[in-house]
């Protein structure tokens, strides 16, 4: 579970490195959702997570740079309240199956999901999207808002950040909400 819940917020951190723009209809649900029952939301500039970069390639720094700021909403899984956890994943699934969301890749790591989306074209990225779900844990949403991000680039960032050591103090709240 304490694998689970690092791989997500790695992913969090590395989707973070890559977005900015109007995502309307997510950032709806952020804000619907920031103070109800189950939810957490925190809002933190990159800085705040200390990564080692000494071994960065020009790519990674670049996407790494881009980055400045990263949004989070977890929904915590409820064992007596199976439906609405049903009921959320549906209301996201759906707001990233909207065709403005360009797919940058996706994967399952022992039975969890993990989706990153972006909003832009090729060349650069205004918002990067990264949704990771669990039965077990419930899901998280991480909103990657910045400058310029380009999309090959983050996948690049993201493939170095799952082998790195990141600082968990920093993002403990998210950590210990989802025990």
């Amino acid at each position: 579970m304490q694998r689970t819940i690092k791989y997500i917020l790695i992913l969090f951190i590395a989707v973070s490195f890559t977005s900015c723009t109007d995502g309307a209809s997510l950032q709806k649900y952020y804000v619907d959702n920031q103070e109800a029952k189950n939810f957490i939301s925190q809002d933190f500039p990159l800085t705040m997570i200390e990564i080692d970069k000494s071994n960065f390639t020009k790519a990674q720094n670049d996407a790494y740079n881009s980055v400045k700021k990263i949004n989070f909403l977890g929904y915590k899984a409820n064992k007596t309240d199976n439906e609405t956890l049903k009921t959320e994943l549906a209301k996201v699934e759906t707001i990233l199956s909207n065709g403005k969301y360009n797919d940058l890749m996706e994967f399952n790591d022992k039975g969890n999901k993990v989706i990153v989306k972006y909003l832009g074209d090729e060349e650069i990225a205004d918002e990067v999207i990264v949704f990771g779900n669990s039965k077990e844990l419930g899901f998280g949403i991480v909103r990657v808002l910045g400058d310029d991000m380009n999309p090959s680039k983050m996948v690049t960032l993201i493939e170095v950040l799952q082998k790195s050591n990141i600082d968990e103090s920093k993002v403990q709240d998210i950590m210990n909400f989802f025990k």
